[in-house]
């Protein structure tokens, strides 16, 4: 499984021979400027919810690659297929499997609505288990115990966390939230891209380094590989 950064919240993931697009927020994010969105050629596009900096390059990029499947809520799935793009409707608690593995969808508490206002469904977090790995993708969220159920069905290898603070989960509550997945290995996002959530960047990886865990803070456009 490998995990390339594209900002914010953008992540590629590549596992199964299939590229998975998550929450594409890129062109309009100065600090992506060096992505370019017209070489991403997802199979599959995951959206943790209808907020415009999470959705934003949705319709180029499925207009570009009309095979990729779009997965998200009802409410979001339909919106996209209402457009004439493929998607795949999930709601909490659901579990599918795709042919790079399965898609657990889990709670987040956040909001989840389009730039006009307009309703989208309940935001949330997705499950990933591939053949080797698995990963959890938290979407914007506050810590919630709710975390605490997907160690009970799933053993994490990595886990994704926002970390900025104001809108979702400070550096504090991300360490919680790693007690409580069960996950010492942790990917930053949502973080930087506004002044609201800028973070300290050493101060962050310390924290979580006098905890016995590892906070990984990627540049844009670098990967890791599980």
């Amino acid at each position: 499984m490998k995990i390339t950064f594209y900002g914010h919240s953008s992540f590629g993931i590549y596992v199964g021979g299939k590229f998975i697009l998550v929450d594409p927020y890129i062109s309009a994010n100065p600090k992506a400027s060096p992505i370019n969105i017209n070489e991403l050629k997802p199979n599959y596009i995951l959206l943790t919810h209808a907020h415009q900096d999470h959705i934003l390059d949705v319709d180029y990029i499925a207009e570009n690659n009309p095979d990729a499947l779009i997965v998200s809520n009802y409410e979001i799935a339909t919106y996209f297929s209402n457009k004439g793009f493929k998607s795949h409707p999930m709601n909490h608690g659901g579990t599918w499997k795709f042919d790079f593995g399965t898609v657990k969808m889990v709670n987040a508490v956040h909001s989840s609505s389009f730039t006009d206002g307009s309703y989208g469904g309940n935001p949330a977090g997705f499950v990933i288990e591939g053949e080797h790995k698995n990963i959890y993708i938290a979407g914007d969220t506050a810590l919630t115990m709710d975390m605490k159920l997907i160690p009970m069905r799933t053993k994490l290898d990595l886990a994704i966390l926002p970390i900025g603070s104001n809108f979702t989960m400070d550096v504090e509550d991300a360490i919680l939230a790693s007690d409580f997945i069960e996950c010492d290995k942790i990917l930053g996002c949502h973080y930087d891209t506004f002044g609201f959530i800028e973070i300290n960047h050493e101060e962050a990886i310390r924290k979580f380094f006098n905890k016995g865990k590892d906070l990984m803070l990627l540049e844009i456009g670098q990967s890791i590989e599980l």
